[in-house]
């Protein structure tokens, strides 16, 4: 519940540079009827106004190398927002147009690229294009933020708060300070990692940019079992951006932690009907899960491999919620398989996590508690990490590890799942308790 995807991070810097394109072109037109709608439309949905103002550019100007670059960034903000894959492909060929139109010097294309090669998990690749972006254009911050999150997702942490430290000092602003926020976090400090989150929504002028800000102000709060505190910015979020599926998810997750269990439901399932992301899916269903409602649950977990394969053929990666729920759910060779193919492309915390649980789900607890042990050693470590190494060290006979590591995971967060933290609790207990 701690991670930020790389999606979050990558498309709130596309998100803030693509939406000025409403309001530029909606200027432009003559201030008839359709243009006061058009107005309208792009203060309520910025983000589909700036991909109509961007198509209509393009349908008078089709060479504009430009547009068509921050066409293909809003396609990936769109394919986020609506949890639809098919908007990759789009934004795929909006970029490639804009790189036909203008082979030499287009960092801003590349720059799209890159953030689209993050969003579909390549983040190899991601990394490489935001550097032939750079090599362009050293100033270009979008592409320093691209970088930070390739870097990320890649394991490479002090690279990557180099890279940050760049798009800092050139762009200090929302996307900067949100990035700094979860470096900060990463590192263990959420002092800092709050304070960036409060700096960036300074920035915001309602909407968008608050509701980001609210969500991870929230899921803040909410990792160190504050709940008050996650439900007050959570409301707050949801004011500014009424039906904003990630800020429903985190009062889903109030609810569950507070025991109301029939507003938790019916929020978790507003969730899933307007975002049906395999890790959201995955999430309601243990919920319910947890709660015995396993026929209910199982209809959530047949959606996932459905969903994952509308993802896989918009070039989606996603084995590290497919190893996550293998090894909870009964099946670890496919969880191994999985985490395995994950740690071949990215050696973070969150692979290294997954490939942990994958390995103790199939018994293979010497080899995953290095993997447990990297997972949780960067300084932010979540409680849903300490649980999972606090069961393979019991696993291995290591009871008074288990125990320390197990009371560390309640103490960050006891609401960190409604289906694990009472797992956590009955291990410790098991063991004899906090030491």
């Amino acid at each position: 519940m701690r991670t930020r995807t790389a999606v979050s991070a990558v498309v709130v810097g596309c998100l803030f540079l693509v939406v000025a394109l409403a309001a530029f072109y909606t200027a432009s037109v003559d201030g008839d009827a359709a243009a006061q709608q058009q107005a309208a439309t792009a203060q309520s949905d910025p983000l589909t106004a700036s991909i109509d103002a961007a198509q209509r550019r393009l349908e008078d100007v089709p060479g504009d190398y430009t547009t068509w670059a921050q066409l293909g960034s809003s396609y990936v903000e769109q394919a986020r927002v609506t949890a639809d894959p098919s908007y990759y492909d789009k934004a795929e060929g909006a970029l490639r147009e804009s790189l036909a139109r203008r082979p030499e010097g287009n960092d801003a294309a590349l720059t799209g690229q890159g953030a689209l090669a993050n969003a579909r998990h390549d983040f190899a690749a991601a990394a490489d294009l935001a550097g032939q972006a750079l090599v362009i254009n050293a100033y270009n911050a979008t592409a320093w933020g691209v970088l930070t999150d390739a870097r990320t997702q890649l394991g490479d942490y002090a690279g990557a708060t180099e890279a940050l430290q760049r798009m800092l000092a050139l762009q200090p602003g929302l996307a900067s300070f949100a990035r700094a926020s979860y470096d900060a976090e990463l590192h263990g400090d959420l002092a800092g990692a709050r304070s960036a989150l409060e700096q960036a929504l300074a920035t915001a002028q309602g909407g968008a940019g608050e509701a980001f800000c609210r969500t991870y102000l929230g899921g803040l709060a909410f990792s160190a079992g504050d709940l008050e505190e996650a439900a007050e910015q959570f409301t707050a979020g949801l004011e500014a951006a009424p039906g904003d599926p990630a800020l429903l998810l985190g009062r889903a997750r109030v609810l569950a932690a507070r025991g109301e269990v029939d507003a938790a439901i019916e929020a978790f399932r507003s969730v899933v009907d307007t975002q049906p992301l395999p890790e959201y899916l995955v999430e309601y269903g243990e919920y319910l899960e947890s709660q015995g409602r396993t026929d209910e649950a199982e209809q959530q977990f047949a959606l996932v491999e459905t969903v994952q394969r509308l993802f896989a053929a918009s070039g989606v990666n996603d084995d590290l919620t497919t190893a996550l729920f293998a090894a909870d759910h009964g099946d670890p060779a496919a969880a191994v398989a999985a985490a395995q193919a994950e740690f071949g492309r990215r050696q973070n915390i969150d692979s290294h996590d997954a490939l942990a649980w994958a390995l103790h789900s199939a018994g293979r607890d010497a080899e995953a508690l290095p993997h447990a042990q990297q997972a949780t050693a960067l300084g932010g470590a979540s409680a849903s990490f300490l649980y999972h190494r606090g069961a393979i060290e019991a696993a291995l006979g290591q009871s008074d590890e288990a125990r320390a590591t197990l009371t560390q995971a309640l103490d960050t967060n006891p609401y960190f799942s409604p289906l694990h933290a009472p797992r956590a609790e009955e291990l410790l207990a098991s063991l004899g308790g906090r030491p």
